[in-house]
C-alpha cells in the first residue's frame, strides 16, 4: 500500500473510531498516531544521519544496530541481524563486571520466546549471588535494565538464586533514608514490584582518574563514586556505622575507611566490612554513559 493510500486509510479510521466512540477516543487515537508518527520519523532521520556519517567500508547493519532506536525499530519489524539469544548474551555481558563486585556471575538457564505470558528468560546466579539476601532487588533491576536495552522483546526475566528476604537488614539496601537516620538503623528492603528509576550521570559527577572518589546528587539522594581501575561503583553516601558522609573517607588500595569513625569497607566486595556493610547501588556504564538506579516509586521521582 502507497504512503497516500495509508495516509486516507488512517484517516478513514480514525473518523470511523470518533463516529463510534465519541470524539474523547478520537483525540487520543490522534495522539497515539502522532506519538507513533514521532517514533518512526526520529527513526528514520537516525538511520539517514548514521549512514551518511559512517566510515568508509563501515557494515550499515553495525552502524544501524549500535543505535538504541533504530535497533529497537529492527527489532520490532523482526529485522536485526542477531537473535534474541545473542543479544540478550550481550547484555548480560555488560552487567557482569558490576556482579563481580559481588563475587558473582549469571547464566542463561532458558529462553522461551513462545511462553504464554510473553517472552521468558530464565537466569542462574552463581557465586556468591547465589543464595545471597543482599542480591534480591539490585542485581535484578541491573539485570532487567540491561536486558530491556538491548532484547526489549523480552517480557520477564525469572532469576534463580535469588534469596527471601532475611530478618537481618539486607547488604544491597538503596532504599532512601532521612538525614537524622540513627547509626545503624536499616531502612525497610525493597519490594519485589518497586520500580527503579534509572538516571544518567554527567562527566562533572564522576571521579577523576583511578582510585578516587567523589560525591553527587541523584534525584535528591546523594550517592558516593568510587573509581578503581577497570570498574566504577556506587553506594549511599552513608556510613553504616556512625551515619556520617563519606565524602571525605580515605581510599586505601581497595578499602575505603570512614573519616568519622575509621570503619573500613571493601568497595569491590560491594561495601563489606567488619561492622558493617555500605549500600551498593546499581550501576551501569557503557559507552562512555554511566547510568544508575533509585527506586522511583519510593524517591516520588518523574519519570
Amino acid at each position: 500500500m502507497a504512503g497516500q493510500e495509508t495516509g486516507e486509510r488512517i484517516g478513514a479510521l480514525l473518523d470511523e473510531l470518533a463516529q463510534q466512540a465519541g470524539p474523547e477516543a478520537r483525540d487520543t487515537a490522534d495522539e497515539l498516531v502522532r506519538c507513533l508518527m514521532e517514533f518512526y520519523g526520529e527513526g528514520l532521520a537516525r538511520t539517514v544521519r548514521l549512514l551518511r556519517s559512517a566510515p568508509d567500508r563501515a557494515d550499515p547493519l553495525a552502524v544501524l544496530t549500535a543505535d538504541e532506536l533504530v535497533s529497537d525499530l529492527l527489532i520490532l519489524h523482526d529485522l536485526h541481524p542477531e537473535d534474541t539469544a545473542t543479544r540478550v548474551g550481550r547484555a548480560l555481558d555488560k552487567v557482569r563486571p558490576y556482579l563481580g563486585s559481588h563475587a558473582g556471575d549469571v547464566e542463561v538457564a532458558g529462553l522461551d520466546l513462545e511462553a504464554a505470558d510473553g517472552p521468558t528468560l530464565r537466569l542462574k546466579l552463581r557465586g556468591s549471588c547465589d543464595g545471597c539476601p543482599s542480591s534480591t532487588q539490585t542485581v535484578r533491576w541491573t539485570i532487567e535494565e540491561a536486558v530491556a536495552r538491548i532484547a526489549p522483546e523480552v517480557e520477564h526475566i525469572e532469576v534463580e538464586g535469588m534469596a527471601e528476604e532475611s530478618p537481618q537488614p539486607a547488604l544491597l539496601q538503596i532504599l532512601p533514608h532521612r538525614p537524622d537516620d540513627a547509626a545503624g538503623e536499616a531502612a525497610p528492603p525493597a519490594e519485589p514490584g518497586d520500580p527503579a528509576r534509572w538516571y544518567t550521570l554527567g562527566a562533572h559527577a564522576l571521579p577523576a582518574g583511578d582510585r578516587a572518589t567523589g560525591v553527587t546528587e541523584v534525584a535528591g539522594r546523594t550517592l558516593l563514586l568510587v573509581r578503581l581501575p577497570g570498574q566504577l561503583y556506587a553506594y549511599r553516601d552513608r556510613c553504616p556505622v556512625c551515619a556520617a558522609s563519606l565524602a571525605p573517607a580515605a581510599l586505601d588500595g581497595e578499602s575505603l575507611r570512614c573519616a568519622g569513625c575509621a570503619a573500613e569497607f571493601d568497595v569491590h566486595r560491594a561495601g563489606r566490612g567488619e561492622q558493617g556493610h555500605l549500600e551498593p547501588v546499581p550501576l551501569l556504564e557503557e559507552d562512555g554513559s554511566v547510568r544508575v538506579a533509585l527506586p522511583g516509586e519510593l524517591l516520588g521521582a518523574g519519570p
